[in-house]
């Protein structure tokens, strides 16, 4: 039997309902104390009366309170708290007038004075009143912390999920513009139809890239077709110079990752690797799980670092996005640091992004990251998975 789930709503979160929820149980709670000591003092039962009309009179001054310390709430200190002290003062002497006034009415023989009565009802309403006051600045003052802290949450939210954009749009145009070049150096040659296949595998990616968001997650299976539908592009380049190989773990396929992660270690890998080498290199993509961390290798078998190279150095970004270091495998412009920059902006510290040498030559880049696994969407009743089915798959080689 499926649960609907339920998601609790703040109790703040209609500040109107909030307001006459308290009122009403915080009133209705002084006429129950009023009551129970009326009856343990040996009040007759008619007295009662009394007390319910003396709540009714601290309800309605309440009211007015309420309308006036609203607009005094946001005013500076000293006019908020100086206005409130004289406004109280008033509501405290109205109240203990009413509550005296009905007293000697129902009191007809009593020998104590009106003024004895006011003095004895005024110390009781200035605590009820005071109380009352007390508690709406308080409560109101927590609302507009809270609204604040949530206002602030929001704006660093959209600040970093800015900061994820334009990280993630640096990372596409060197890619566009290389291979636009190869379409023209296709079409200059006349060759129409890799020029077209290469345009169609293009739309494709770039479709890919406008269609997520650029903050998304995707899981590791989604990051891994669209990288081969990127080396699909690529490999129309370098033909046989470059070289593939997939180590994906089957437990991490569903693990999230920042989407385009992975692109453009591949395309620095390409660039240092591939390109200058006259039998080009290998690149190796393998995720593997290590306790609850995702860990992603992206290694070739390029020349790797020079000698003496400071790894730090990678992540310089220069005025034209130009290389730093222009032998060896170094930096990318913005690549290398916009893939640092993303990771600590989506984990903080919670992540690890290490480059260097591989001991049998090459470069390579490990990236670790939390592992958290996507949940499989359920399939609508009476539908059958493709595996299942028969369906066929489409699968990027």
């Amino acid at each position: 039997m499926a649960v609907l789930p339920l998601t609790p709503a703040p109790f703040f979160g209609n500040k109107n309902r909030a307001f006459w929820r308290l009122q009403f149980l915080g009133w209705g709670g002084a006429l129950a104390l009023r009551a129970l000591s009326s009856i343990a003092n040996a009040q007759p039962w008619s007295f009662l009366i009394i007390v319910l009309i003396a709540t009714i009179t601290g309800f309605s001054i309440s009211l007015i309170l309420s309308v006036i310390y609203r607009a005094l709430i946001n005013r500076r200190p000293l006019i908020t708290w100086g206005v409130t002290a004289f406004v109280l003062a008033i509501a405290v002497g109205l109240y203990a007038f009413i509550d005296s006034w009905v007293i000697s009415l129902y009191r007809t023989n009593s020998d104590a004075g009106f003024a004895q009565l006011f003095l004895g009802v005024f110390y009781l309403d200035l605590t009820l009143l005071g109380a009352w006051s007390a508690l709406y600045y308080a409560i109101n003052f927590y609302i507009q912390v809270e609204e604040q802290n949530d206002q602030l949450m929001r704006l660093e939210n959209q600040a970093t999920s800015a900061q994820l954009a334009m990280l993630r749009y640096q990372l596409n145009p060197h890619f566009l513009f290389n291979t636009l070049n190869s379409i023209s150096t296709l079409v200059l040659l006349k060759q129409t139809e890799p020029a077209n296949a290469m345009l169609s595998r293009l739309s494709s990616f770039l479709r890919y890239t406008l269609v997520n968001e650029p903050t998304a997650r995707v899981t590791v299976a989604q990051e891994i077709e669209t990288l081969k539908l990127y080396l699909d592009i690529e490999r129309m380049r370098f033909e046989e110079r470059l070289r593939t190989e997939f180590r994906i773990d089957d437990d991490t396929r569903a693990g999230l990752m920042p989407s385009l992660l992975l692109q453009p270690l591949v395309e620095n890998a390409i660039k240092y690797a591939v390109s200058p080498m006259e039998y080009g290199a290998e690149i190796t993509i393998s995720t593997q799980l290590v306790g609850s961390m995702l860990r992603v290798t992206v290694s070739d078998t390029g020349p790797g670092l020079p000698a003496g190279t400071d790894p730090s150095k990678l992540f310089g970004v220069t005025s034209d996005s130009s290389d730093t270091i222009s032998s060896g495998h170094v930096s990318t412009g913005v690549g290398l640091a916009n893939i640092r920059d993303r990771l600590a902006q989506a984990y903080g510290e919670n992540q690890r992004f290490d480059i260097g040498n591989r001991p049998e030559g090459g470069f390579v880049v490990t990236i670790e990251l939390p592992f958290e696994a996507r949940e499989p969407a359920p399939l609508p009743v009476g539908t059958r998975s493709a595996a299942s089915s028969g369906a066929p798959r489409l699968a990027v080689n």
